[in-house]
């Protein structure tokens, strides 16, 4: 059975005749009748009485047409996919990710892209969700990944991912219990961002959870990147803390001599892939938002 018999078998039973099927499809007559005759042998069963110069379809054919009409309509469809990826590689994508998210996404990210789809050009964008929002706002980003909550309205969010800070050192007497914010406030700490600490919600959840017991948060080093503080807190002149998720991405690419403990209360942060709502996302662009959103729920799972 081929396409090509359904599509003449169809086009008989729909202007019941195989002269009228012809000149629908563009045939000869002969080659209609022809096919129609093949696959009466491949059902093993007739599938038109003739009547004077028509045909009329027999139960068998009846039988035939939902199955005959959706083979050729998976068939179309599979085409519309295929132009669908072809647009694809031809797509620009600006995804928005804050600095620290490399660490889930990075490489990865781009690997998934460039060996599904390797003529999308893909632009990783920012450092700070506070940044990502104001670009996604201006509509300078499509879409893009950030620490949840979402002040602005107008954005169309979908969690993807909670991770918990926890407490790094290179003291094993500073990791026997967790760590409570009195003795966050007390701890010599080294905290990245320095530019945006501020507006970074990692920043603002530890100086609420310092607040909370009537201490102020006063880290001994500030820096820029995640990699800094670790180097620094390694050699033990100061503490940090990270998210869990990092640990488990950089594993033995983790300077040696540090350990870690959890926070009390623990303290956690939600990342949701954003974009605005009334934006028209391209292919290119939602092919990045699922594989965006699968990495970081396996990443979760793993946790």
């Amino acid at each position: 059975m081929t396409l090509h018999q359904l599509r003449c078998f169809l086009a008989a039973v729909e202007h019941g005749s195989f002269t009228a099927a012809a000149t629908a499809l563009g045939y000869a007559q002969p080659s209609v009748s022809e096919q129609v005759r093949l696959l009466e042998q491949h059902v093993d069963a007739q599938l038109f009485r003739r009547v004077g110069r028509g045909l009329v379809p027999t139960e068998a054919a009846r039988a035939l047409v939902p199955h005959a009409a959706a083979a050729l309509a998976a068939v179309e469809e599979a085409g519309r996919a295929v132009a669908d990826v072809r647009q694809v590689l031809t797509g620009t994508v600006r995804f928005g990710i804050f600095k620290t998210s490399r660490f889930y996404l990075g490489a990865d990210l781009v690997g998934d892209v460039l060996r599904r789809h390797p003529g999308v050009r893909l632009e990783l964008v920012g450092q700070n969700s506070a940044e990502l929002r104001d670009l996604l706002r201006k509509g300078a980003l499509e879409a893009g990944l950030i620490a949840l909550p979402v002040e602005e309205e107008g954005l169309a969010v979908n969690p993807v991912m909670r991770d918990e800070l926890v407490y790094l050192s290179a003291h094993p007497d500073r990791l026997v219990r967790p760590v409570t914010p009195a003795a966050l406030a007390a701890a010599p700490l080294v905290l990245p961002d320095v530019s945006w600490r501020d507006e970074d919600s990692t920043r603002r959840a530890l100086v609420h959870s310092v607040q909370s017991a009537g201490r102020t948060l006063r880290p001994r080093v500030e820096v820029e990147d995640v990699e800094t503080a670790l180097e620094v807190a390694a050699t033990g002149l100061a503490d940090t803390v990270i998210w869990r998720g990092v640990l488990h991405r950089l594993a033995d690419r983790l300077p040696p001599g540090l350990g870690w403990t959890p926070l009390r209360p623990r303290l956690y942060e939600t990342f949701a892939i954003v974009h605005r709502p009334d934006a028209q996302l391209s292919a290119a662009s939602r092919v990045v938002i699922e594989l965006a959103s699968a990495r970081m729920r396996a990443l979760a799972a793993a946790l």
